[in-house]
């Protein structure tokens, strides 16, 4: 299999890049990068070293641009480009390889909630009825005939996993509350203050509550086809960690539920989700998952008070590992291809 990367250079690119380098299935990889087309990878990347050059074959190691990966015709692309710019981007591909995109250009198909999102109409509104939302878990037979996939980021997968079950079995009423911490490459590459060493060590705080987040209307969106009742409220915070996603939800259910009942509903929704894991005696932590393309969710119930605690690596099922993961879904290969199921020491 071939498969096209744009966007190689940034954090989800850089990894990206290196599960496709171990993934069995990819023959061939077309590395591009517009800000540094002709360098070699391990130039732009030291990281990878000479890694990367067995399947670089075509380009000799070296970075290329959209053009030349279009020509190559690969059977899959995968854009970890930012928001707004990805579709453009994109354009040769569509209609000639399957592009699975990581960006949110393609996450919400109502025209009007993406322009209040990112305050733009969305670039290619044309095809958003046929992308299909790449959250594995919840989508995976609409994956595996899709041609066009909106891989969700860390944010909404952290979200959704533990609400989305309980939610299509009836159990949730009212109000959903999401406050979620982020490590700092979940915000990417940008040179800006904020995102300073000085400025984020010792720090952490909140930032766009509420509805004022531009993933709390996909959150929103997808919630809401499993129970159209229920209010989504988010708030993300910033903590001095490299990477890594952890969420607290709090919401009522209908009735008292047990231990065993939100086992036996999480058990029915993952039975065959390999990258999900229960942890209803323990709360789980980041550095359970970091590494790995898991999911850990953890409860703890207080009468009809519910909280619900999941954990990510931001860069992996919050972004490329999620990629991969519906890649191996529409291609017909196993879901774990490629992927690590388990967290580093």
């Amino acid at each position: 299999m071939k498969a096209a990367l744009l966007g190689t250079t940034g954090y989800a690119g850089m990894t990206l890049l290196r599960i496709l380098c171990d993934h069995p299935a990819v023959s061939e990889i077309l590395a591009v990068s517009s800000s540094q087309e002709g360098e070699p990878v391990s130039s732009a990347d030291p990281g990878m070293g000479e890694a990367a050059a067995a399947k670089m074959r075509g380009s000799r190691g070296m970075l290329m641009s959209i053009a030349e990966a279009a020509s190559e015709k690969p059977d899959v692309v995968f854009s970890a480009l930012p928001h707004l710019a990805s579709a453009k981007a994109l354009e040769p591909f569509f209609g000639r390889s399957v592009v699975i995109d990581l960006s949110a250009d393609f996450r919400i198909n109502d025209v009007s909630l993406f322009k209040k999102a990112y305050g733009e109409e969305p670039p290619r509104s044309d095809l958003l009825p046929q992308a299909v939302y790449g959250l594995c878990e919840l989508h995976r037979d609409e994956i595996r005939r899709a041609d066009l996939i909106a891989s969700p980021g860390c944010y909404p997968t952290a979200a959704l996993l533990p609400t989305v079950p309980l939610a299509r079995a009836g159990k949730l009423r009212g109000k959903v509350f999401v406050n979620a911490m982020s490590g700092i490459s979940g915000a990417g590459k940008k040179t800006a203050a904020n995102y300073l060493f000085v400025e984020r060590s010792e720090n952490c705080g909140a930032y766009s509550p509420g509805t004022l987040h531009r993933h709390a209307p996909e959150m929103r969106k997808e919630l809401a086809l499993a129970d159209r009742s229920l209010e989504l409220f988010f708030m993300p915070h910033l903590v001095p960690l490299k990477r890594g996603i952890a969420a607290t939800i709090a919401v009522e259910t209908a009735e008292e539920l047990s231990d065993e009942e939100l086992r036996s509903i999480y058990a029915d929704a993952y039975a065959e989700a390999p990258f999900v894991r229960i942890t209803p005696r323990r709360i789980p932590e980041t550095r359970d998952v970091l590494g790995s393309n898991r999911c850990d969710i953890g409860f703890h119930r207080e009468g009809r008070t519910l909280f619900l605690f999941s954990v990510l690596d931001n860069l992996l099922k919050g972004a490329s590992g999620q990629a991969v993961q519906s890649m191996n879904i529409r291609f017909g290969l196993a879901e774990t291809e490629g992927l690590r199921s388990w967290g580093e020491v």
